[in-house]
């Protein structure tokens, strides 16, 4: 399945690719990911059934090369508490019981949704508005699936510390999606 119009597909992603590399690495090696992300997927397209996105699919092959280079390079990042992003005060999202004040918008299926490239793009952005060290945090652990302790080792932070990153992620990640995708999109009044 290399056929031209393949290939152009999967080299017009290109962009989205170094874009979301670089979350985790620095500039050169997230062009380096993101070249070796394109050369596997076009020595490699009798793998893309169809069964998913072309851009889903690229994803896939790009977070595993992330975790490879991660894994491979050891790198360690100190972290300053003005790189954990603002103190926002998300107890106004919850009652005096602990529960929700307002309950998160009606996201409907998850994976259906993350097929949505519009949803991608929305998504892309919200992590984008993140601190550079919450959206590598929430990447982590989300996306790639390391476990708290390997987030920990890697970037030299305390499991406390790894938690509220998260925490905030989740919590800033949940406003933003509220405001730029879910709103207006739930049935109701």
């Amino acid at each position: 399945m290399a056929d031209k119009s393949f290939e152009q597909s999967v080299i017009a992603e290109r962009s989205m690719l170094v874009k979301f590399a670089r979350l985790h690495l620095q500039e050169d090696a997230a062009e380096d990911v993101a070249q070796e992300t394109l050369l596997a997927a076009l020595q490699n397209a009798a793998g893309f059934s169809g069964k998913s996105s072309l851009r889903t699919w690229l994803v896939g092959i790009l977070k595993h090369k992330i975790v490879d280079l991660i894994r491979k390079e050891k790198k360690y990042v100190q972290i300053t508490q003005e790189e954990t992003g603002d103190p926002t005060d998300f107890d106004v999202l919850f009652d005096d019981t602990g529960h929700w004040a307002e309950a998160p918008a009606d996201w409907g299926n998850p994976a259906e949704t993350l097929q949505q490239s519009q949803f991608f793009d929305i998504m892309d952005f919200c992590l984008n508005k993140l601190s550079p060290v919450m959206a590598r945090v929430f990447s982590m652990r989300e996306l790639f699936e390391f476990e708290i302790a390997e987030i920990c080792k890697e970037l030299k932070i305390t499991a406390s510390n790894c938690s509220v990153l998260l925490y905030r992620a989740r919590m800033q990640l949940r406003l933003c999606l509220d405001q730029n995708w879910f709103d207006g999109r739930t049935s109701g009044a």
